[in-house]
């Protein structure tokens, strides 16, 4: 939530209909809450303007568009410089295979969530990633089995 946006329950309310389904019409989602189509667009509005809704997405199975592995990647690195997080930032910028990239407190530095083919993919993935960043310490992959538990929306 943005600092200094006050959201009520029909405002919550909003953000759970749209983060189930984003393509529902604003009639519905206006009916759903209790509210006319324009408060209801208005508070829709107001959210994206806030930076509350920063985008509304399509969510693709993976999968059935032939990218049915998930890598989890610890990385650690013995350099924390301005210069050295510019051209990490750059790096996984320009690799696609990066769907997700969390800087970490503790013994590892970043997790990155990989996608790929294959394991030549991942392979693949590796060489150019390690070759594009310097000065890393350790990389380890962990390769999903299997997804127990995934969604988009948040617990508001």
């Amino acid at each position: 939530m943005a600092a200094g946006v006050e959201l009520d329950r029909i405002d919550r309310e909003i953000l759970r209909l749209l983060m189930q389904d984003a393509s529902r019409s604003l009639a519905e989602i206006a009916g759903e809450v209790g509210l006319t189509p324009t408060p209801c667009w208005k508070r829709i509005k107001r959210m994206e303007e806030a930076g509350v809704i920063t985008g509304r997405v399509a969510l693709v199975d993976a999968e059935k568009v032939g990218l049915p592995i998930s890598v989890f990647v610890a990385v650690e690195t013995g350099d924390h410089s301005a210069d050295w997080i510019s051209r990490f930032a750059a790096a996984v910028e320009s690799l696609p295979e990066i769907v997700e990239c969390w800087r970490l407190g503790g013994d590892v530095d970043y997790l990155l969530r990989v996608v790929v083919p294959d394991m030549a993919g991942y392979d693949a993935f590796y060489r150019r990633f390690v070759a594009a960043v310097p000065a890393l310490r350790k990389v380890t992959g962990r390769f999903a089995m299997e997804r127990v538990k995934g969604t988009t929306a948040l617990p508001i």
